[in-house]
C-alpha cells in the first residue's frame, strides 16, 4: 500500500497510508512514506504502531509480514526471516540489543492512519 496524500498536523508532515480497518488486528501493511519502507501495525486492542519494513538481520522489506504479540508487557512483531521480536513502540530488537529498526510516530484521524516522522531511537 502507498502513501496517498500528506497532511499537516501540529507542524509535523503526516502521510496517510490507509484506513484503519485495512489492517487486520494482529496484522500489518506495508507503506511507503517519504521514500522510506513502512510497516504499519495494529494490535489485538486496536493500537497502531509503525516501524521501519527492513529486517535488519536479512536486509528485506518484510517486517509488515511478521507475526504481531507481546512479550510480557511489550507489543512485538516477529520478523518472518530469522523470528527475532521488535518491539513496536521503540523498534527495538528484544533479541540483540545491538539491533533494532526506526519507530515513526502514528495517528488515527478520522478512521485513517496517518504516519510521521520517525522518532529518536531510545
Amino acid at each position: 500500500m502507498t502513501a496517498t496524500r500528506t497532511t499537516q498536523m501540529t507542524e509535523m508532515t503526516w502521510t496517510a497510508v490507509c484506513a484503519v480497518d485495512a489492517i487486520p488486528l494482529e496484522g500489518g501493511v506495508a507503506a511507503l512514506v517519504d521514500g522510506q519502507a513502512v510497516a504499519v501495525f495494529r494490535t489485538h486492542d486496536g493500537s497502531v504502531h509503525a516501524l521501519g519494513n527492513i529486517d535488519p538481520f536479512s536486509q528485506t522489506s518484510v517486517l509488515s509480514r511478521g507475526i504481531v504479540g507481546s512479550r510480557g508487557d511489550a507489543p512485538v512483531v516477529s520478523s518472518p526471516m530469522y523470528k527475532q521480536a521488535f518491539d513496536l513502540r521503540t523498534g527495538r530488537c528484544l533479541d540483540d540489543d545491538s539491533a533494532g529498526v526506526p519507530a515513526y510516530d502514528v495517528a488515527v484521524v478520522d478512521g485513517r492512519v496517518l504516519v510521521g516522522a520517525p522518532r529518536e531511537a531510545t
